[in-house]
């Protein structure tokens, strides 16, 4: 009796695995896998911080400007990159930019750091008839006959 016992457990729990249920939960888990699922794809969006960057990053971009030989007046080639940078401080007055302005080697040093100064004043002045804060503008000096806008 144990041996057909033995045998018999077996048989019946193969049987229970492999009948059907009457339920209908069966059904509804095969309904469940044939069914897709549709994502949208959703940009992020762009917070204002990040477009704060991403026009500052632009800007440092463009941010020389050039003088003819021994002279400090803005070319006007210049004025729309003035413009744009003149337009961004205005609107993010926490900014502060340094302007530096450049000349090349030919003088003595000391026209040569008077030549700078007044370049990077010239711009300076530039932006503040922008509307630009003094507080966010400072000036400095360097080489070749340029003046940079360092954010």
């Amino acid at each position: 009796m144990l041996k057909g016992l033995l045998v018999a457990v077996p048989v019946l729990a193969l049987a229970a695995c492999s009948s059907k249920s009457s339920t209908g939960a069966g059904d509804a888990d095969t309904s469940a896998t044939n069914q897709t699922v549709q994502v949208e794809r959703v940009d992020p969006a762009v917070t204002a911080a990040e477009q704060m960057r991403q026009k500052m990053e632009a800007l440092r971009r463009e941010n020389t400007v050039y003088f003819d030989f021994d002279k400090a007046t803005i070319r006007p080639e210049f004025a729309e990159v003035l413009q744009a940078h003149g337009e961004f401080l205005r609107s993010n007055p926490s900014v502060r930019v340094t302007i530096e302005g450049h000349t090349d080697e030919r003088g003595t040093p000391e026209y040569n750091i008077a030549l700078g100064e007044r370049r990077a004043l010239s711009v300076v002045q530039y932006l503040q008839n922008l509307g630009v804060s003094a507080g966010q503008l400072s000036a400095a000096y360097a080489k070749n006959r340029r003046a940079v806008l360092v954010y």
